[in-house]
């Protein structure tokens, strides 16, 4: 009876060590939630003090305090570390905020996180400024891009779309009122149509005038027509739809100044224009002549898209730019474009001089990492964008029928636009130019 009682659990031992392995590899969540948070977090408790002075992240305390610790308290006086003011786990890692004292910046935490990682055995640690003199450590139990799911409570609003997952737990969001253009770069099956799919899908839920540019005959996004207000598949036709653009562009400029505006969301609700988001894919089209009689036809592109770039932010004209690389060897207006283009990803990318187009003048410590993405991530990039800060991303696999029925779903949110609508594309048999929609559309929010 003794021999049995001993195997039972022995062989309870087992299954429950084997199940635990499982899943750390199937489901790491799971595995996070059980194991990793507990040892993680006791780890951190009992380390803090310590890790934090071999790091080189603690200060001389003020001549009070080194008084009182001395003479009152009886002890010796220690180097003071930032002090913690909350530790909250989650379901991907555990956020720690922290009060910096006198002497330390974000900055060096940001340079100490690999150490931080390494010393407290998690996957990865993030360091954010939430406001002057306090951050969070976003440290991350496992990896969460390997597997990639958005987190439940993103969802387009506004003129906001989740479209990638940060390496640290969250969403990665597409803001056009705080980065209105944007530019996203990357060799072919790097992930840059899954993640321009992601971006009009989320936009398709929004009451935004969606303009595709796509001069490989139109064959990423015709599919997307039912929810486009105009679609260009030619150059030729390219250049009239961004002059139209640039005449719009003007008259919205009018419309501010009657107003006394600097700004469209100024305005009265009734008398706002409705958004337009411009999506170019693959730019070298744009800027590539085969003969001199295109010369004429690539300065209006240029030219166009430099004032949209330059201008357009303050009349709700956005601008997302993509393809494959995007240098000085476009010729003439190339990098000057790519200047008004602030927000910047980088997908894995041929060669590291492509990472310097895109990210180079934005936050140069992105560039090692944009050349170290492996082939077999599709849809990992590094993002940025002018405040110097850059992440890992990963856009979640979207088929190209999942966005296709969108489009479809929320066709009736095509506004009324008329210098357009000689270039709304036409809307293939069985797709709906409009209709009731099963999904309340979401308002853009001042």
């Amino acid at each position: 009876m003794a021999d049995l009682t001993v195997w039972v659990e022995a062989t309870g031992a087992l299954s429950g060590a084997g199940g635990l392995g499982y899943a750390k590899v199937r489901a790491p969540r799971v595995y996070w939630s059980l194991v990793g948070l507990p040892v993680a977090w006791g780890r951190f408790a009992l380390s803090y003090r310590s890790t934090m002075d071999v790091c080189g992240l603690t200060v001389q305390p003020s001549r009070l305090r080194a008084f009182l610790t001395r003479n009152m308290a009886r002890r010796e006086v220690l180097p003071v570390p930032p002090k913690v003011r909350r530790v909250r786990g989650t379901s991907t890692g555990l956020r720690v905020t922290l009060r910096l004292p006198a002497g330390l910046e974000p900055a060096d935490l940001m340079a100490a996180s690999e150490r931080l990682r390494h010393a407290w055995g998690v996957h990865s640690v993030t360091v954010v400024e939430t406001k002057p003199g306090h951050v969070q450590l976003r440290m991350t139990g496992y990896d969460v891009l390997r597997r990639v799911r958005l987190p439940r409570g993103a969802r387009p609003e506004g003129l906001s779309v989740p479209v990638a997952l940060r390496e640290d737990g969250t969403a990665f969001v597409r803001d056009y009122r705080k980065v209105p253009m944007a530019l996203t770069l990357g060799a072919n099956n790097s992930g840059k149509s899954v993640y321009q799919r992601n971006l009009i899908r989320g936009l398709a839920r929004l009451p935004v005038a969606l303009v595709g540019i796509d001069c490989k005959r139109g064959v990423e996004q015709s599919a997307y027509a039912p929810r486009l207000s105009a679609l260009a598949t030619t150059p030729d036709d390219a250049a009239s739809l961004l002059d139209v653009l640039v005449d719009e562009m003007g008259s919205r400029f009018d419309l501010l100044s009657a107003h006394g505006v600097s700004d469209m969301w100024e305005l009265p609700e009734a008398l706002r224009p409705v958004p337009v988001v411009v999506l170019v894919d693959e730019v070298a089209e744009l800027f590539l002549i085969s003969s001199k009689k295109d010369e004429e036809r690539r300065e209006r592109i240029v030219t166009a898209l430099i004032r949209l770039a330059q201008m357009a932010r303050a009349v709700g004209i956005h601008l997302e730019i993509c393809g494959q690389r995007f240098g000085s060897e476009l010729g003439k207006g190339a990098t000057m474009l790519r200047a008004q283009l602030t927000g910047r990803v980088v997908h894995r990318v041929n060669d590291k001089q492509t990472a310097e187009m895109g990210l180079a003048d934005v936050a140069p410590d992105a560039v090692v990492a944009a050349s170290l993405i492996p082939a077999e991530r599709p849809g990992m990039a590094v993002a940025a964008d002018s405040s110097g800060g850059w992440a890992k991303i990963r856009t979640p696999h979207t088929s190209r029928e999942e966005v296709v029925a969108v489009c479809r779903e929320f066709a009736h949110l095509v506004p009324d636009l008329p210098a357009l609508d000689s270039y709304r594309p036409h809307v293939p048999a069985g797709a709906p130019a409009s209709g009731p929609s099963l999904v309340k559309p979401l308002p853009v929010t001042e």
